[in-house]
């Protein structure tokens, strides 16, 4: 949903939001584009479109996630400075984002 990126992998065809994040990308991203961001930073796995929750991984956001009912699930946030950009987000979001909302790498899967 929020800034929603690529993990950067070679694309000839323009099809790379349909291939898998691999081990060698993800051992990249945290090396190399992810090296900045606080050690405390939550990672957050998306389910995927069809619920069956074993989809590989192929794009991700950095957004924030607050916990809705339990610790263990919750709803993803656009940042501040998303809001700020976006009239449609801040829209959106009229009622504000929770006070819970910590920073976040979401990984989305395949769908």
């Amino acid at each position: 949903m929020a800034n929603q990126q690529q993990a950067p992998s070679p694309d000839p065809d323009g099809e790379a939001s349909e291939r898998p994040l691999t081990l060698a990308v993800l051992r990249r991203l945290v090396r190399e584009d992810w090296k900045g961001l606080p050690g405390d930073t939550l990672v957050v796995l998306s389910r995927d479109a069809e619920g069956n929750l074993y989809s590989p991984f192929s794009t991700y956001s950095h957004s924030r996630y607050a916990p809705t009912h339990s610790e263990l699930v919750g709803d993803v946030f656009p940042l501040p400075e998303e809001l700020q950009a976006d009239q449609s987000l801040r829209e959106l979001y009229a009622d504000g984002i929770p006070d819970t909302a910590l920073p976040a790498l979401v990984l989305y899967p395949l769908g």
